[in-house]
């Protein structure tokens, strides 16, 4: 190209685009649909009981990089519980006017009583308008639900509780998720609570009765006979793995293993 044309050049893309059909949305009274993992408006999602999900840990706080979350956790009492923890969030805000919507606070939340919906109209002229409290980010009461404070309904727990957003029973009705606008909560069957009942039995404790050096606690095999005991001879005197064999010792263990001496 002649280099008298270069300075044309540089307008080669607004020349391509005067030319064609101009693309107009016609917005508010159509509008797109978003993508199903959309980052649009924080909602705080609730029990299928009516229980508030958030625990007021705090860590979607921790986790938001442009500081935009404020959280103040409260115990729960007596005839007053709003979670199925020990805890909830009394007091809940987000400012969108420093919210990025990146989501990462949706990652911190160890309950999932923090996700993200498809609503992204949360434009205001005013800026009070645009720090939203818990009362505007609580998912509504669905059919069944219970306005908290009240006793728990699916488990004498919190532990029931977890067990249950393990198994899949959360905010769902006809596979959509909790996160979406469509989302509602259903109350779940007998065959969901049966299943999420079943769990890997947990690893044997030191609180245990089977024994480790000579009459001190430790782990047995999860298929040994009731009247299993170590052998020190054989180099098992413990069955966790990476400390029970004389391979491999306990970090900082300097005691010969099958010698009887108490840690």
């Amino acid at each position: 190209m002649p280099e008298f044309l270069g300075p044309v050049k540089g307008f080669g893309v607004t020349f391509r685009q005067m030319f064609r059909k101009v693309d107009t949305v016609q917005y508010p009274e159509e509008k797109k649909a978003t993508a199903p993992r959309f980052h649009g408006r924080h909602q705080l999602n609730r029990w299928p009981d009516g229980l508030e999900k958030c625990i007021g840990c705090e860590l979607c706080a921790w986790a938001c990089p442009a500081d935009a979350i404020y959280v103040e956790g409260a115990d729960n009492a007596l005839g007053e519980r709003y979670s199925p923890g020990e805890r909830y969030g009394a007091v809940y805000q987000i400012n969108y006017l420093r919210c990025i919507l990146c989501g990462l606070c949706v990652e911190a939340c160890p309950t999932r009583a923090l996700t993200m919906t498809n609503d992204y109209e949360i434009a205001d002229d005013n800026r009070e308008s645009l720090i939203w409290t818990k009362e505007q980010l609580l998912a509504p009461l669905e059919p069944g639900m219970e306005a908290p404070p009240h006793p728990m309904r699916l488990g004498s727990s919190e532990r029931d509780y977890y067990l249950l957003g393990s198994a899949g029973v959360a905010s769902r009705e006809a596979g959509v998720a909790e996160d979406t606008p469509e989302g509602t909560l259903s109350e779940p069957s007998k065959d969901e609570m049966a299943a999420a009942s079943k769990e890997e039995q947990p690893v044997a404790s030191d609180a245990d009765t089977s024994e480790g050096w000579a009459g001190y606690p430790g782990h047995r095999p999860p298929d040994a006979p009731a009247d299993w005991k170590p052998d020190p001879a054989a180099g098992i005197v413990d069955a966790r793995p990476g400390e029970g064999t004389p391979d491999e010792p306990e970090p900082g263990d300097d005691r010969p293993y099958g010698s009887g001496e108490k840690p």
